[in-house]
């Protein structure tokens, strides 16, 4: 079954995908940065028993996996693809993972919280994520009793998260808005109204690719329709912007965006070695070309998936064997060259 991020498409949209996260703490013990070993084990065990039919919830098949007991590049190449934050990958007291098999429900037990439930999907579909989120959050709750207060809401290990526990988040590509000198002041407008913009692989010019990731900065005094109302208004805000920009730039410089496309894609097609960053920017390249109708490939291929395919952990996976630093950037090349289709005859 393909996983999620290989329907990306990018030619109607630069809205790459959105995601829910729903932070949650099991009443009966204490957060697990103050369990011993032997307490986590014993949660663990009584929550994978309680969760054995998980997949008759939603259809889904689920595949279970102990964080604990998984080889590192396993937890790194799921970090790159999300699933996990940084803290997961290092736990090592007893954890677990239920991962659906496209990769777009997960929960993680005994992480930074008891429970982290996510759901990723391509495009803006923060509306029918949540749906997904309610209806998993109600099945975890008849199930273990959530630590909650009446002025507070859901308890949490971070404060950051206490009241409704919730994350939304839109990944966008802007590839021209970014470049603009208002767009400090854009984040900065969008900081105002509750949400907040970073880079997703790195801060200003270090976010090779344009991606940016959007979210609610707040979880305590809003309801969950009020956040992902928020974040789903301020990612088409963004998404708007980001149009009117390219339009203006395609109005003038058409020939220099085709120009930089076509060689772009001419490095990535024949490249015998890449860097992650260069490779990064010439997929950023043909995800504008793409929906602006510069270039188009002669079948479907979701370009975002290339980006995750190229960092270093999914790419030991992928060559089957450890790759030392001189062997990577002619992987990544040969994976890249395999990967993305031919030109289309226009």
């Amino acid at each position: 079954m393909s996983r999620w991020y290989d329907s990306v498409d990018n030619k109607s949209s630069n809205i790459v995908y959105s995601r829910i996260r729903l932070a949650r703490n099991w009443d009966e013990y204490t957060f697990p940065s103050r369990m011993t070993r032997e307490q986590c084990g014993e949660m663990l065990e009584r929550m994978k028993d309680g969760l054995k039919d998980i997949g008759s919830l939603d259809g889904m098949e689920y595949r279970y996996g102990q964080l604990d007991e998984m080889q590192d590049l396993e937890k790194l190449a799921l970090r790159e693809r999300r699933i996990l934050n940084l803290s997961a990958v290092n736990k090592k007291e007893p954890a677990g993972l239920f991962l659906s098999e496209d990769e777009g429900s997960s929960i993680v037990l005994g992480g930074d919280d008891h429970i982290r439930m996510q759901f990723l999907a391509s495009g803006l579909k923060l509306d029918e994520l949540w749906h997904r989120a309610d209806v998993m959050d109600d099945y975890m709750n008849e199930r273990f009793s959530y630590a909650f207060d009446e002025k507070y809401g859901y308890l949490t290990s971070f404060p950051t998260n206490v009241g409704t526990g919730l994350r939304a988040c839109v990944v966008l590509h802007l590839p021209t808005l970014s470049q603009v000198r208002k767009f400090q002041s854009i984040v900065g407008d969008m900081s105002r109204f509750g949400t907040a913009i970073r880079g997703l692989y790195g801060e200003g010019g270090d976010n090779y690719g344009s991606l940016y990731e959007i979210s609610n900065q707040r979880t305590l005094g809003q309801s969950e329709r009020e956040i992902v109302e928020l974040v789903t208004k301020a990612a088409a805000q963004l998404n708007n912007q980001e149009m009117r920009v390219r339009n203006a730039t395609l109005n003038t410089q058409r020939l220099e965006r085709e120009d930089e496309v076509y060689k772009s894609y001419g490095v990535l097609k024949y490249a015998r070695k890449i860097s992650e960053k260069d490779a990064r920017i010439f997929i950023s390249q043909l995800m504008a070309g793409e929906e602006d109708g510069l270039m188009k490939l002669d079948k479907k291929c979701s370009l975002y998936s290339l980006i995750i395919g190229i960092k270093p952990a999914n790419l030991n996976l992928w060559a089957k064997r450890p790759l030392d630093k001189d062997e990577m950037d002619a992987v990544r090349a040969a994976y890249v060259r395999q990967n993305l289709p031919e030109i289309a005859d226009k």
